[in-house]
């Protein structure tokens, strides 16, 4: 019999994205039984291809999301405090010129188009400053730093743009690792009682009245296998619309917008550890940010996607546009030749009937159907900053449905590795190169910022590079690819060079068919 088979679980969860980990960790901790099913790896879609930022979301003042920005905002601090690790605050350089446009949609646009067509459309620089004093103050900030006004004829963060850039403000919001905060949450869920069930594919659900069973297929093996559930979660992110009226057989009238949002990494544009917010003439905005120590990671784009079950990829025409962006301020004006990696993801968004893809409501909508016997919670939208308060406001529907379920708990604990101060990097860092004298400062650095306080547990008893068995190159080692199969899933180089890590970066081709074929090997797979 097939682990689980004949349990009745509290809670099935479908999808490995950070929406359905998420809640499967917070349903866990209050006691319920939970299984969660990702038919490929954890974060292989929407959250691994984010534009890294944990932020309350500054252009969507503009479109009066005050609630979103508010609960954003605040969660920020709540999450530096669980992660320290993975996530770190930023310091974000938003240059101002007189040319900057607003999109001609947003409600602010409007509003100052009627009362100041003299404008033209022109965002002026005291609503700027208005923003940012709203920025500042919305969320009851206590760690980071407010906005101050840079000159940057005199400042470092003007040195890499063009002279016509004289002033700028600078703010704070967060960097995070998005795929390994969707893995931490997957394996404190574990450590609480769920089950993860990866490369694992929902073939079907029947309903019944008071249960579920869901027909599941090991993509692996191809066997399949049924699980009961008295309530299932759809966080299947860009294949929630496909999975209700599909595998689940809702009869739904609400509907998934798909919009795709694309990247691109240059090798590193500017010496300083600040990112640039740029405003464009066309009223859209990109980051440019300081992406794993040596390159620029500059995005994103927003562009209507069809079908989830098309590959999302950045387009040369997204790129291009990316590119002519940026140069509009930098000095050096940027090529395809100066692009060394791209990525896409698709985002779930809710459709509220928006007239564009950069007007679509980020925020998160959940909908519970118990129409013909057990229920089901249809997660769409949603931001990374805001998943944790998306997994508790999806526990106050879920709860009605378990009698006695005990409250909100997730925002005093910290996930695996973060059990440490916010200031406490350079501490852990530092007690790590005595403990293993052989680590190279960048070595201690990448896995402390990997791994936080278990990086020693990754290393063990070795007093040696040579104890840690093979080196695959960037300073991957045997030993650590076998503490990542035993505890985070991986399967294939690509989960760990791409989501585990970014260490992807960092290698040649037959480095990367060498980890392949070592993880498989340990796995007992034919290579």
């Amino acid at each position: 019999m097939v682990e689980g088979q004949g349990k009745i679980y509290d809670l099935f969860v479908i999808g490995g994205g950070i929406n359905g980990c998420g809640i499967a960790r917070d349903a866990a901790g209050r006691g319920l039984s939970v299984a969660l099913a990702e038919m490929n790896d954890l974060a292989s879609a929407t959250s691994s291809a984010s534009t890294k930022l944990f932020h309350g979301g500054l252009r969507y003042l503009e479109y009066f999301e005050f609630r979103l920005v508010r609960e954003a905002l605040i969660e920020r601090e709540v999450l530096l405090r669980a992660m320290p690790h993975i996530s770190w605050p930023m310091r974000f350089v938003l240059p101002y010129h007189r040319d900057m446009r607003f999109q001609n949609d947003t409600p602010t646009s409007r509003l100052l188009s009627a009362i100041m067509p003299w404008m033209k459309g022109r965002r002026p620089a005291w609503l700027i400053r208005l923003g940012l004093f709203m920025y500042d103050h919305l969320g009851g900030r206590r760690i980071l730093p407010g906005t101050r006004t840079l000159d940057l004829s005199s400042n470092p963060a003007g040195a890499a743009l063009q002279e016509r850039f004289q002033k700028a403000y600078e703010y704070s919001d967060c960097w995070i690792q998005d795929a390994r905060l969707v893995v931490l949450n997957a394996r404190d869920a574990e450590a609480r009682g769920a089950r993860i069930m990866t490369r694992t594919r929902v073939v079907s659900a029947e309903r019944a009245s008071d249960h579920w069973t869901v027909t599941l297929e090991d993509r692996a093996s191809g066997d399949t296998f049924q699980v009961k559930a008295r309530m299932l979660v759809n966080a299947g992110g860009p294949w929630v619309g496909e999975l209700i009226h599909g595998a689940l057989r809702l009869n739904s009238s609400e509907k998934v917008r798909l919009v795709r949002g694309s990247h691109i990494v240059t090798k590193r544009l500017f010496d300083h550890d600040k990112c640039y917010f740029f405003q464009g003439t066309d009223g859209r905005i990109i980051f440019a940010i300081p992406y794993e120590e040596d390159f620029t990671l500059i995005g994103t784009t927003d562009q209507e996607h069809s079908d989830a079950d098309a590959p999302p990829v950045c387009t040369e025409g997204e790129r291009d546009y990316l590119l002519r962006f940026a140069s509009q301020y930098f000095k050096r004006q940027l090529s395809a030749e100066d692009v060394v990696w791209t990525y896409s993801g698709v985002r779930p968004l809710y459709d509220d009937g928006a007239t564009s893809a950069t007007a679509a409501t980020r925020d998160y909508v959940l909908k519970v159907d118990r129409s013909g016997g057990a229920p089901v919670l249809n997660v769409f939208g949603g931001k990374i900053t805001t998943y944790r308060r998306l997994a508790e406001s999806a526990m106050e529907k879920i709860a009605p449905f378990f009698p006695g379920l005990s409250g909100d708990w997730t925002a005093g604990k910290p996930l695996p590795g973060g059990d440490f101060p916010v200031d406490g990097v350079t501490g852990l860092w530092d007690g790590l190169r005595q403990q293993y004298p052989f680590l190279t400062e960048a070595w201690a650095m990448r896995l402390v910022r990997t791994y936080g306080t278990e990086a020693a547990s990754v290393l063990g008893d070795a007093a040696t590079a040579n104890d840690l068995g093979e080196a695959f190159g960037a300073t991957i080692t045997a030993r650590e690819l076998d503490w990542v199969i035993e505890h985070e899933w991986v399967r294939g180089a690509e989960d760990f060079l791409w989501r585990r890590t970014k260490l992807g970066l960092r290698l040649e081709p037959g480095q990367v068919a060498r980890i392949d074929a070592y993880i498989t090997g340990r796995l007992g797979l034919a290579a």
